[in-house]
């Protein structure tokens, strides 16, 4: 998609916040650093729309960026980052889970994973949640461009096995530097949100 037009609507932390209308919404979550907001901006050919962080964890509500008025990225708070307080972590936590369980109009989720580790303990447990959930979802390994190309396919099957995929399970190799994946990610995000 050809984006020229966006907008942050709102960011939310309660149900009765979130955008009205009607437009199918994907949301991207994973941990903080993982470069959320660097695919965000890929994706929308922005410099720095979604705010890139030095400080992981700033993203601290629902950020939902009208693209085009046709469909609504949402920005979830990263998870596992170490300075926020046990009770802030756990207050992000039900925001986030109030949001994916409840939302009727959310049509699939990306899951961004570092390709260059394996999946943490937060990876692991946010792909089991939507899984269980059954949302829709697309893995996205980012920062492929810091592995090499010939590793891409071990990147792959480490990261296939950490989250225990199956070979139907959409993943994408992703890099916000060479804009590698940025299509395929568009793709997905098409099909799911009924635009293609």
């Amino acid at each position: 998609m050809e984006v020229h037009d966006v907008e942050l609507t709102i960011s939310a932390v309660a149900p009765k916040q979130y955008p009205k209308g009607s437009l199918p919404e994907v949301a991207l979550a994973g941990r903080s650093n993982v470069g959320k907001s660097s695919l965000i901006n890929t994706l929308i050919n922005r410099k720095a729309y979604a705010r890139t962080s030095s400080q992981p964890g700033k993203t601290q509500t629902l950020n939902f960026y009208n693209v085009e008025s046709t469909v609504y990225f949402v920005d979830v708070p990263g998870y596992g980052f170490a300075k926020v307080s046990k009770t802030a972590r756990e207050k992000f936590g039900q925001m986030i889970e109030t949001y994916l369980s409840t939302r009727d109009r959310l049509r699939g989720v990306i899951l961004l994973v570092d390709a260059r580790h394996d999946p943490s303990d937060d990876d692991i447990s946010m792909h089991e949640w939507l899984s269980y959930y059954n949302i829709p979802m697309l893995v996205v390994a980012t920062k492929s461009d810091k592995v090499a190309r010939g590793k891409w396919n071990q990147a792959e099957s480490r990261i296939r096995k950490g989250l225990n995929m199956t070979p139907e399970d959409d993943y994408i190799q992703f890099s916000a530097e060479t804009k590698q994946g940025k299509d395929a990610v568009w793709n997905w995000i098409e099909q799911q949100a009924g635009l293609a």
